[in-house]
């Protein structure tokens, strides 16, 4: 039985994984899970993302048939590395489009039957998120209760109210002028109703609490050099 080799095992873009990679470690380009918990060996998600893609469709060379000659098979790469250049663009978010085109070439390379990628060390989710939105099944798990946590929002809860209209009442006024896609809804009510939780725990503490008094001789009092203000 012969070993049909993937594109990961013959050749990758590097140069641009490399770029995309680094500048999606760079701190300070947005809102993203990846901040809400340091992880020591956080997989980018551009390297994420070409890998899952460069492991499941066939380097040229594994499909003779189609592809004769060197020259044949070198175009098949270049076209295939264009797919991956696409892939680690900014703001992926909003290109779907070139998720499905990813997701149409792996069925073809995987004869229509797509494999479920497992992580069971998953951490912030990259395996497990680039593979679900290349249209995979995905599997993950980790002992770390925010790595958990993370990664039941963005497999499980996301999906679910993906695309939905927020519920909250202060946003009734613009639901005509505003197209609630991905989730857009989801952090709009997510935005409401954490301000509210938020409030209304200050005011359920504030009995508790006092506000300090400003001034230097409030200062001086409360570090021990005069009377208690």
């Amino acid at each position: 039985m012969s070993h049909t080799k993937k594109l990961i095992e013959v050749a990758l873009p590097l140069d641009i994984i490399n770029d995309a990679s680094a500048y999606d470690k760079m701190p300070g380009i947005g809102a993203h899970p990846k901040g809400i918990h340091q992880w020591w060996a956080r997989l980018p998600l551009p390297s994420a993302r070409a890998i899952l893609f460069a492991s499941l469709v066939d380097d040229p060379s594994s499909n003779p048939e189609q592809f004769p000659t060197d020259e044949a098979q070198e175009k098949e790469r270049v076209r295939l590395f264009e797919m991956i250049r696409l892939l680690c663009q900014k703001k992926m978010h909003t290109k779907q489009n070139v998720f499905e085109e990813a997701h149409q070439e792996i069925l073809k390379h995987c004869n229509g039957k797509l494999p479920t990628v497992l992580d069971p060390f998953a951490g912030g989710g990259s395996i497990p998120l680039e593979g679900m939105r290349l249209g995979l099944p995905v599997q993950a798990s980790d002992l770390n209760p925010v790595a958990v946590l993370i990664n039941k929002v963005q497999l499980e809860i996301l999906p679910k109210f993906a695309n939905q209209k927020p519920i909250n009442p202060e946003i009734q006024a613009k639901m005509a002028l505003t197209k609630w896609e991905l989730g857009k809804g989801l952090a709009e009510d997510l935005r409401y109703y954490g301000k509210w939780i938020n409030e209304e725990a200050k005011n359920e503490l504030a009995r508790f609490t006092r506000k300090p008094k400003l001034g230097i001789k409030n200062t001086m009092s409360l570090l021990g050099f005069g009377p208690e203000p």
